[in-house]
């Protein structure tokens, strides 16, 4: 599994003109899942996003985590974080996975996510055309990918 995580101020996803998910302050997350994905990429990944500490303190430092401040997340899938573009001009996405083993990936992940952090997940839609919206903080962005654990 790979993710990117925005700290936003806020955030929202827009389906056909109609707001599904919007929070302020908080962490906006791209989900693109492989095959090879599991449940304790899952288990990994929650638990890092969760106690990642890239939150202000009191002092303005990237001291304290999603927990410790009870911010809010909306969690997109995004298969296109596994695009190859090895070869060629046009991306191949071949590396995510098929729709059958990715919703329910996606669904494991957010329930976890759900579950660390003890409060609903926003998300968008899965599969659909979603537009998203969002006012990048810091500006703070992280990648992380479970296979690669750095």
């Amino acid at each position: 599994m790979k993710i990117v995580i925005q700290r936003v101020s806020k955030a929202s996803v827009i389906i056909q003109d109609k707001k599904v998910a919007s929070i302020n302050d908080g962490l906006l997350i791209f989900l693109g899942i492989v095959d090879e994905d599991s449940l304790e990429d899952i288990k990994w990944l929650s638990n890092k996003i969760v106690n990642l500490r890239i939150f202000n303190d009191e002092q303005g430092v990237m001291n304290k985590s999603l927990v410790d401040n009870k911010k809010d997340v909306i969690v997109v899938s995004q298969f296109t974080l596994h695009a190859s573009t090895k070869k060629g001009n046009r991306p191949s996405y071949i590396k995510a996975a098929k729709p059958d083993v990715a919703i329910l990936l996606y669904k494991s992940f957010i329930k976890q996510l759900e579950n660390d952090l003890r409060k609903l997940v926003q998300t968008g839609q899965f599969g659909a055309d979603m537009k998203v919206e969002l006012v990048n903080d810091g500006p703070v962005t992280i990648i992380i990918d479970s296979k690669q654990k750095e």
